[in-house]
């Protein structure tokens, strides 16, 4: 017995250790997150001060102004142009899709992607004309009606995971006429297969409009596109006519409705509600106006346009509120609430293992049912210290790259410290300079011995943070600080240059090169001189044309991992 009880309390300590460790580095991933999405909001400010004074010093461009605010597309006569110039050749084996759809396209394309077949260009631009042609009938929000013998299922974020759609569908069935589902956005990005989830989504609609309702994400939006992986994904499938696709896509995510109200008393919407919520101004809002998250549509009047600020839409939540007489509009009006549920389908989001997936069914008279469920491709689930240390080593990773984008704000941190020049500082105030710089509120005492080495004192050399990472130099000459202050800023910059690259061809002159990098320069605060710049882009001009491929020139900034081979499965945070 007394064999037993060592055994048993070495287990508990032994699985407390593994889920502390795997919830620091779930901290990590969703800390980085968070900032990321600070981030976005200084981008958003960007995009006004661009428009601002960029547009000015190109005579009000009205090519950069119709891809920021415009519809880019006259519907029919482009559906022509587009689809119809678009041949279907007798080698494509995929999936042929009839129109008008019907149930059996919808179980063809969930076959044939469940085998890795691509759609043909040409059918996947048929859907979103005929998709759009749909949506631009309804109304900002959907109204939904349950019964006792109709459940209804809501599903969040897929963001590309399309075996976890597979997984809903086989588990809850596919849409149809008595089997309703609400998609609650964020069905793109981040995965790797976002256009198969959004065909079928948008196949499912078309043939059940009544009975598949989608609301938009922040990430049906072609700059977060631009940021998180699905403008890549279009132009690495369909090389040849992916730039038309994202362009009928722009389109396509502006008339996608703001949320689903269900039974006048729950409300469906991507997005956090504050305390000035007003949905009589969403339902007025004029939604294909809002191109893109990161900026206010061109304001009717300056009060509409502050409305609009005051009520911009971030994250997923479904609120249900306090039953009333009065409608859904007054509830939030008066802030009667007795819960908010947040539901994200997509399971192994930062990485395999670390989170599970959901999806909520109800019906009129009953109480909301969660289910969860987790995506694996093993016969069985790998044991928890294979996971943990998957996702533990992913999110180390990451942070490295944090730290070594701020490496010359870092150690100008730690030196101040460091009033002796030791090289060492105690462990809190090194803690101290690694939040103050970074902005992570993460466990660093726990994550240090993954970060740095220290001395049998317990005080931690702050420059062997930096040992074992660093971003690679496209130009040997180029100073450290305008290295890490363009890696840090990648992917805003690729958004900013994309968005001036209006015929998608991935060059920018170098004027507009300059141009745009002393705006950036002087709105973000950075202290890198002009000269600085203009010489690495001189440098980057490989073949002298007065041209830059800005996306080459981003990806000339990566990151180096010095330890990439060694085996990490002994790593340990604690």
């Amino acid at each position: 017995l007394k064999a037993a009880l060592v055994i048993q309390n070495w287990y508990r300590g032994y699985s407390a250790r593994l889920k502390a460790r795997q919830r620091y580095a779930l901290t990590i991933f969703q800390s980085i997150e968070y900032a990321d999405e600070q981030g976005q909001l200084q981008l958003s400010n960007f995009f006004s001060f661009m428009l601002e004074n960029y547009t000015q010093i190109h005579k009000k461009d009205p090519e950069l102004l119709a891809r920021l605010f415009g519809s880019t597309l006259q519907d029919y006569k482009d559906r022509q142009d587009y689809v119809s110039h678009i041949d279907v050749p007798d080698s494509y084996h995929g999936p042929r899709l009839q129109f008008p759809l019907t149930f059996t396209d919808i179980d063809l394309l969930v076959e044939a992607f469940k085998q890795q077949q691509i759609l043909h260009a040409h059918y996947v631009l048929e859907v979103l004309f005929e998709t759009k042609k749909v949506l631009k009938q309804m109304p900002n929000f959907t109204h939904v009606k349950t019964s006792p013998s109709k459940e209804l299922t809501i599903c969040g974020d897929l963001h590309g995971k399309l075996d976890d759609l597979f997984l809903i569908f086989y588990k809850n069935g596919l849409p149809s006429g008595s089997n309703t589902y609400i998609f609650n956005g964020d069905f793109v990005d981040r995965g790797k297969h976002s256009i198969e989830i959004l065909m079928i989504l948008f196949v499912s609609f078309l043939v059940y409009p009544n009975d598949l309702h989608l609301n938009r994400g922040n990430h049906e939006d072609f700059m977060m596109n631009l940021r998180y992986g699905f403008t890549k994904e279009i132009l690495h499938k369909y090389k040849i006519h992916g730039k038309k696709i994202l362009q009928i896509l722009e389109d396509v995510y502006t008339w996608l409705p703001i949320g689903t109200i269900i039974d006048s008393e729950i409300l469906v919407i991507h997005g956090g509600i504050s305390e000035s919520t007003d949905l009589n101004l969403l339902h007025r809002i004029e939604r294909n106006k809002m191109k893109s998250v990161l900026m206010s549509p061109i304001p009717l009047n300056e009060d509409h346009n502050n409305d609009l600020k005051k009520n911009k839409i971030n994250t997923t939540i479904i609120p249900r509120e306090v039953k009333t007489n009065g409608s859904l509009s007054e509830q939030l009006t008066k802030h009667e609430w007795e819960q908010v549920v947040t539901v994200f389908s997509a399971s192994n989001y930062y990485e395999e293992g670390s989170n599970r997936g959901a999806y909520i069914k109800l019906c009129s008279g009953m109480n909301l049912r969660f289910f969860q469920y987790q995506v694996t491709k093993a016969t069985c689930l790998r044991p928890l210290y294979q996971r943990v240390n998957t996702i533990e080593s992913s999110a180390i990773r990451i942070l490295k790259e944090r730290m070594i984008s701020r490496k010359t704000d870092l150690i100008h941190a730690f030196q101040l410290q460091d009033r002796s020049k030791s090289g060492k500082l105690p462990m809190g105030q090194w803690a101290f300079s690694m939040e103050n710089v970074l902005g992570l509120n993460l466990p660093w005492r726990s994550l240090s011995p993954h970060l740095v080495t220290t001395d049998k004192s317990g005080n931690i050399n702050y420059m062997s943070s930096f040992e074992d990472i660093h971003i690679q130099k496209p130009v040997k000459e180029a100073q450290s600080t305008l290295i890490e202050t363009l890696y840090r800023y990648r992917s805003d910059l690729q958004i900013i240059f994309n968005i001036i690259d209006s015929d998608h061809s991935g060059l920018i002159s170098m004027e507009e090169f300059r141009a745009m990098w002393k705006l950036f320069n002087s709105h973000y605060s950075i202290h890198i001189d002009d000269f600085q710049i203009d010489d690495l882009a001189e440098r980057m001009d490989l073949n002298k044309d007065g041209s830059i491929d800005f996306n080459e020139f981003l990806k000339a900034f990566y990151v180096v991992h010095k330890l990439d081979n060694v085996n990490k499965s002994d790593s340990k945070l604690l």
